[in-house]
């Protein structure tokens, strides 16, 4: 059973909600989990003038994903932090170079799933998820999102992301915030919840 996380992330936000997903993830006998990236089309430039060059060192250790990896995989949980309501342009140009596996219906019966991160409380979270699941309909994949049996969704008590979507963070205008605990939380389960799901698909 192998469960593929592949993300896209400036500050290290989506990264470490990648990191919580794999943990849900392999409190399942039998997951197979491999956490990758997208490469990233921006120049070092404008990585630079955004104040990234330094937090995506942090990561720079993750191998570059390719449409091979998706091919390959039982289950692909996505991770990208929203630009104006949507996934990011180099997440955008990974899921692009997918058209041979949609003509062949490789991904058909896959189950997928989604993660983001914004700036602010009201930057997109839920529009970027339902956006993205839209291309994974497309390829005939199984959506699995964060069930309300997660009680942590409904915490009050503090500003937290997370959705019946998927798991989020609220990174801060500068990027400064840190992913909290409650969010982390809900990252394993949505990481956990793939991966039973997909093994009853696989057995």
């Amino acid at each position: 059973m192998k469960i593929t996380i592949i993300f896209h992330s400036m500050y290290g936000h989506v990264f470490r909600l990648a990191e919580a997903i794999a943990e849900g993830a392999k409190e399942v006998d039998g997951a197979e989990v491999k956490i990758l990236q997208v490469r990233e089309i921006l120049s070092d430039e404008i990585l630079a003038k955004m104040g990234a060059t330094e937090t995506k060192k942090m990561f720079a250790h993750i191998p570059i994903a390719t449409v091979d990896n998706l091919a390959e995989a039982d289950a692909v949980i996505f991770g990208t932090p929203t630009r104006f309501g949507n996934m990011t342009a180099s997440m955008r140009a990974f899921l692009d170079a997918t058209g041979q596996l949609w003509l062949k219906g490789t991904l058909v019966g896959k189950v997928g799933s989604v993660f983001t991160s914004t700036g602010t409380q009201h930057g997109g979270q839920e529009t970027t998820i339902m956006s993205f699941y839209t291309n994974l309909i497309h390829h005939g994949m199984i959506i699995a999102g964060v069930p309300y049996t997660e009680q942590r969704l409904m915490n009050m008590s503090e500003i937290t992301g997370g959705s019946p979507y998927g798991a989020s963070t609220l990174a801060g205008g500068d990027g400064s915030r840190r992913v909290s605990e409650n969010e982390l939380a809900i990252a394993r389960t949505q990481g956990k919840r793939v991966a039973e799901i997909t093994k009853k698909l696989v057995r």
